[in-house]
C-alpha cells in the first residue's frame, strides 16, 4: 500500500514521456524524469517521496524531505495562499498550512514547528502550527530518568516546550536550562518527573546514580588536568557551573559531595581542590 507524505519503495513498471511509472503493484506513481537516478532500469526499485498533484495524480520525487506524515519539524514559510502559507519542506512540493490551522498567524521567511498530515478528504499534504492536537497524552513509552530527543517548540513564562520522540510534548523549566537554546534546536534530554495529571517535566541533564559515577570521572580529570584546584564551590552559579562541566548545580553538589565522602578532595565556597598524598598523610 502506497503512504502518501512518506517514502516507499516501489518497483519501475513503463517508461512515458513524462517520467518513469513506478507501483506497488496495485497503484501507479509518476516519478519525472529529472529525478530519476542515473541508471535506473525498469524492474528496479527504488525509494521516493510519494505526493498528489493538484490534478490528483500520484508523484514522487527522489529529493531529500524535511519531514513526512507524522512528523513535527521546524519549517520556514516561503509563500502566502488563499486563506493559509506555504512552507518549504526541502522537496519541489510546498506543505500548505490552512488559516484555521495556525495557532498564531505565520508570516514570509520565518521558521515554525509544525505537524505533517493529510487532509482526510483528499489525502492532500498540509501541516498544523497547533501541536497540542497532534501529541499523545497518555500510554507514554518511557519513564522518569530516561534519555529522550527533544525538539524545542515555543519559549513560554515557564519555559521551553519540547516535542518528545516525535510523539509526546513536555516542558524544560527555565530554571533548567544554563544555556542557549533556540525553537526549533533539536536535543538530548531526560525526563524528570511525570505528574499525575500527565504533565512531563523535562531537563537536559542526566540523572541518577550512574550519572553521579561518570561526572565523577570526569571531575577527577578536570582538576588533573587544572592542576588540581577548580575555582567553582558550593557557592558558584548554575551558569558558571554549567558553562564548565555541562551539568546542573544540583548534580555537581552531588558530585562533590561524594568524592568529598570518599577524601577525594577539599572543599571551600568557592574552589575544590585535589588531595593529594602529603594532604593525606
Amino acid at each position: 500500500m502506497i503512504e502518501i507524505g512518506k517514502y516507499n519503495e516501489l518497483r519501475v513498471l513503463s517508461k512515458t514521456e513524462a517520467g518513469l511509472n513506478l507501483t506497488d503493484g496495485d497503484k501507479l506513481v509518476l516519478l519525472p524524469y529529472q529525478y530519476v537516478p542515473k541508471g535506473l532500469e525498469i524492474g528496479e526499485n527504488v525509494s521516493v517521496f510519494v505526493y498528489i498533484q493538484k490534478d490528483g495524480r500520484l508523484t514522487g520525487t527522489t529529493q531529500k524531505a524535511y519531514a513526512e506524515v507524522g512528523d513535527f519539524a521546524f519549517l520556514k514559510v516561503v509563500s502566502d495562499g488563499d486563506d493559509g502559507i506555504f512552507m518549504d519542506l526541502g522537496i519541489d512540493k510546498d506543505v500548505y498550512v490552512p488559516s484555521k490551522e495556525q495557532k498564531r498567524p505565520m508570516q514570509k521567511g520565518y521558521k515554525y514547528v509544525v505537524y505533517l498530515y493529510l487532509d482526510e478528504n483528499n489525502d492532500r499534504l498540509l501541516a498544523s502550527s497547533k501541536l497540542q492536537d497532534f501529541v499523545e497524552e497518555e500510554d507514554f513509552d518511557f519513564e522518569e530518568g530516561d534519555e529522550v530527543s527533544l525538539l524545542i517548540t515555543e519559549e513560554t513564562d515557564l519555559g521551553f516546550n519540547a516535542i518528545i520522540n516525535n510523539t509526546y510534548i513536555g516542558l524544560l523549566y527555565h530554571n533548567e536550562v544554563f544555556d542557549n537554546i533556540q525553537v526549533g534546536e533539536q536535543r538530548k534530554g531526560w525526563i524528570k518527573k511525570i505528574r499525575v495529571e500527565g504533565k512531563i517535566d523535562l531537563t537536559l541533564q542526566p540523572s541518577g546514580y550512574g550519572h553521579i559515577l561518570d561526572s565523577k570521572e570526569m571531575m577527577l580529570a578536570e582538576l588533573k588536568k587544572s592542576g588540581g584546584v577548580i575555582e567553582l564551590g558550593d557557592k558558584s552559579s548554575p551558569e558558571e557551573i554549567y558553562h564548565r562541566f555541562q551539568i546542573s548545580k544540583s548534580a555537581f553538589k552531588k558530585t562533590i559531595g561524594s568524592l568529598y565522602k570518599e577524601r577525594l578532595i577539599m572543599l571551600s565556597d568557592d574552589s575544590i581542590r585535589l588531595i593529594t598524598d602529603e594532604d593525606a598523610e
